[in-house]
C-alpha cells in the first residue's frame, strides 16, 4: 500500500482501463507513481481497430473478425451469435478450454508486467476466478471492495451489465447494484463501466450507446466522492463532466494511447 503523505510529500497514482493486451505499455505504467489503478478489460479477444489481433482473429482469421465486427457495429447481434457458433463448431477443441488457454497466456504476461503496488478490478471480457492465481504479492485485486491509498479511500467495483454481447463478467443491475451500496462513501470511486449518463457510455465509433449503470450514477450524485473513474467505452462523446460536486473521469482506453490518467495530491 503506498505510504499516507508526510509532510511536503505528495501522493500520485496512475489510473488505467481497457488494457487489451498491451503488456508494453502496462509495464511503463507506474512510473514515478506511488501506485497504479487498474480498472479492468486486460484480455483482447477483438481488437475493433485492427482486426488482425486478439483471440478471435487468431483462431478464425481476420476475414471473420472483419465479418463479425461489420455484425456487432450494425447492432445485428443474432446474426453475430450464429456465425461465432458456426465457427466454434468447426473446432476440434471444446469452445470453453481453447478460450482459457488462450486467456491464461495474456493473463500471464499482464500480471507479470504490473508494478508494485497495483490495485485492480475487474473488467467485463476478464475472467475473475483466474485472477487470484496470476496476481503477485504487489497486486491486489478487489471488488465491490475498499482500499485506502496516500490516505484517500479508493472504492473499487468491477464487471459490467448484461448485453447482448455475453462478455465474460456481464452481472445482473441488482448485483451489480449490491457492489455499489457495499462499497459506501469514498473519496475515489473506481469502476470498469461508467454512470448511466448519455454523454459518457456513447461510443463515437461503434456508433452505439454502451451499457452504464443507474445504481453507479445515483450513488455519485449520494455519496459525492471527488472523482468517479472509469473506462469501458473506447472513444467516448465526452471523456470527463461534473456530476454535482464529483468529477467523472474516463481513464481509458489504455490499450489505444499507453498513457494512464494521474490523479496527484
Amino acid at each position: 500500500m503506498a505510504p499516507t503523505p508526510v509532510g511536503n510529500h505528495r501522493t500520485r497514482v496512475h489510473v488505467i482501463s481497457d488494457v487489451h493486451g498491451n503488456a508494453r505499455d502496462l509495464a511503463r505504467a507506474g512510473e514515478g507513481a506511488d501506485a497504479l489503478v487498474c480498472l479492468g478489460d486486460l484480455v483482447l479477444f477483438l481488437d475493433y481497430a485492427d482486426h488482425s489481433r486478439g483471440i478471435f482473429p487468431d483462431l478464425f482469421g481476420v476475414e471473420n473478425a472483419d465479418r463479425l465486427v461489420a455484425l456487432r457495429t450494425a447492432r445485428r447481434f443474432e446474426e453475430a451469435r450464429v456465425l461465432g457458433a458456426e465457427l466454434w463448431a468447426g473446432l476440434q477443441e471444446d469452445r470453453a478450454t481453447v478460450i482459457e488457454e488462450a486467456v491464461r497466456k495474456q493473463y500471464a504476461e499482464m500480471f507479470a508486467a504490473f508494478p508494485s503496488p497495483t490495485y485492480a478490478t475487474y473488467g467485463n471480457v476478464d475472467m475473475p476466478p483466474l485472477w487470484r492465481e496470476y496476481a503477485g504479492p504487489g497486486t491486489t485485486v478487489l471488488d465491490g471492495e475498499r482500499a485506502e491509498i496516500g490516505g484517500r479511500v479508493f472504492g473499487f467495483v468491477g464487471g459490467g451489465l448484461r448485453t447482448p454481447m455475453r462478455t465474460p463478467y456481464e452481472i445482473s443491475d441488482e448485483e451489480y447494484a449490491a457492489k455499489i451500496e457495499a462499497v459506501g462513501e469514498v473519496d475515489v470511486l473506481c469502476t470498469h463501466i461508467p454512470p448511466e449518463v448519455p454523454e459518457l457510455v456513447y461510443d463515437t465509433v461503434a456508433r452505439r450507446f454502451e451499457r452504464g449503470s443507474r445504481a453507479l450514477l445515483d450513488a455519485i450524485r449520494r455519496t459525492r466522492p471527488r472523482y468517479s473513474l472509469f473506462g469501458h467505452v473506447h472513444q467516448p462523446l465526452v471523456k470527463r463532466m461534473r456530476i454535482g460536486a464529483t468529477e467523472c473521469v474516463n481513464v481509458g482506453h489504455f490499450a489505444a494511447t499507453g498513457t494512464p490518467w494521474a490523479l496527484e495530491w
